[in-house]
């Protein structure tokens, strides 16, 4: 069966509750790198409560990512260890090159 692609807004905040579990590394990946290209420096991503596994999938992307610069649990009012807020680098296009060619996925975050 073929899957259709799933057009996403590009905005501050992501609900994940619509996608399928095994392709949130995906859409949290592409959709971070959309934001980047929108010039979108913070966003919301919304994993919900329950038992954390989404949650933790979600914060395993972000640290894996050289163009996020921070991530936490989002402020109570705004969702909570529901949801987390995330804070991308800008987009140097010469780092980035370098980064990709020498094939780095990640760094430390600051």
């Amino acid at each position: 069966m073929d899957e259709e692609a799933v057009e996403i807004p590009i905005g501050e905040e992501l609900d994940l509750h619509s996608f399928r579990p095994r392709d949130i590394p995906d859409v949290v990946a592409s959709y971070l790198d959309a934001c980047r290209e929108q010039g979108l420096r913070s966003v919301r991503l919304v994993h919900g409560r329950g038992k954390g596994v989404q949650r933790a999938v979600v914060q395993r992307v972000l640290s894996s990512r050289a163009d996020v610069a921070d991530f936490r649990d989002a402020a109570p009012e705004d969702g909570g260890w529901g949801a987390t807020r995330v804070w991308l680098r800008p987009i140097d296009t010469q780092a980035d090159a370098t980064s990709r060619r020498e094939g780095h996925d990640g760094g430390s975050r600051e």
